[in-house]
């Protein structure tokens, strides 16, 4: 099966391929921009425009090379996702289990190319550096060059003070080989040590239209154009094609979950703390995350209803704005709980 086509982002992809076939594109850059909004799936893209037999920048998507990189079946392609921590205490054997597991991932993304948001629980280990440092310094196999991707590489550093592997990944970002292009994606830049920043270019990877995310929920996920609930997966999205397909999973779930948020806020400081202690008090990139996305749609759709009555919109903008706020340290593992206790307690004076 071969992963899915890019939707939106035609004056990035058109700047991407000039850089491609001018060999200009950087041996280090970094793809930046919300969750869920294709940032892997144009690193994919790009990789395959760089091995791509026809080097004519864009992908030609008919040659041998084209195909295997669809199929994520490239020797010259290496995929590096956050994956459990290794159990094993010998560093060849953590080594050889995230290559495993690794392979595991990548199968199943080839099985089924509409993938999940990894476990909030996983990282990018030294085991998995390592390794992807033993990529670096092998030859391509097949090509004139590899490409390395790292996928939500803020998880580099799990947690303050676990560096290890994020320094580890700095040999190859100082000088990578000639025959080695190294993109990282990332959601939350500033969780990324300055030093890996500094080592790469930048690229902003904005949100794409809410005709494409309908193109795609239509034609990649089946849905009827008349389906009622196909309004509803284009707004959760805001233009980011990898939310509407977990909120076409998990929608239904977070958007109760967003309303009796809410119901409980409107109860007072008993109603929020108790939303609070009845939070899961882990999963902040996974439920909790989902929740406060449908949560943010919601007082969305409570400013416009406002507008249109002609009252006041301050305190609902400065609510939206804190959800926000809350949404941007799901990427630090807070701990939900707290979250939600102190965004209750904010949402309760503002609306």
């Amino acid at each position: 099966m071969s992963i899915r086509p890019v939707y939106g982002h035609e004056a990035l992809l058109h700047r991407l391929a000039g850089s491609i076939a001018s060999s200009r594109f950087p041996q280090a850059a970094l793809f930046v921009g919300a969750a869920g909004v294709g940032k892997q799936r144009l690193a994919l893209w790009v990789a395959q425009g760089l091995l791509c037999e026809a080097v004519a920048g864009a992908p030609c998507d008919e040659c041998h090379s084209c195909h295997q990189v669809l199929g994520l079946q490239h020797p010259d392609l290496h995929w590096f996702i956050p994956i459990p921590r290794s159990k094993a205490s010998d560093p060849e054997k953590q080594v050889s289990e995230a290559e495993g597991s690794l392979a595991d991932v990548i199968g199943e993304r080839r099985q089924e190319p509409l993938y999940r948001r990894p476990d909030g629980m996983h990282s990018h280990a030294m085991a998995s550096i390592r390794l992807l440092l033993r990529k670096v310094a092998m030859k391509p196999f097949q090509g004139q060059r590899k490409v390395i991707v790292v996928g939500d590489a803020e998880r580099l550093v799990p947690q303050k003070g676990a560096e290890a592997a994020a320094n580890a990944l700095l040999k190859a970002l100082e000088e990578p080989p000639d025959d080695t292009v190294l993109i990282l994606t990332a959601s939350k830049p500033q969780a990324l040590l300055p030093t890996i920043r500094s080592r790469v270019v930048p690229l902003r990877v904005g949100r794409i239209r809410d005709a494409d995310v309908r193109d795609f929920l239509i034609q990649e996920m089946e849905h009827a154009p008349d389906d009622p609930g196909l309004d509803v997966l284009v707004a959760l999205s805001e233009g980011r094609i990898g939310c509407a397909f977990w909120a076409g999973e998990d929608g239904d779930e977070a958007d109760r979950a967003a309303g009796d948020v809410l119901q409980e806020i409107e109860r007072g400081a008993a109603g929020w703390s108790r939303a609070a202690l009845a939070q899961a008090p882990w999963g902040a990139r996974g439920s909790f995350g989902a929740t406060l996305d449908a949560l943010a749609v919601r007082l969305r759709d409570r400013l416009a209803e406002r507008s249109q009555r002609g009252e006041s919109l301050d305190g609902v903008i400065e609510a939206l704005r804190r959800v926000e706020e809350a949404k941007d340290e799901t990427g630090q593992n807070v701990n939900p709980q707290l979250a939600l206790a102190v965004l209750g307690s904010d949402l309760e004076r503002l609306l």
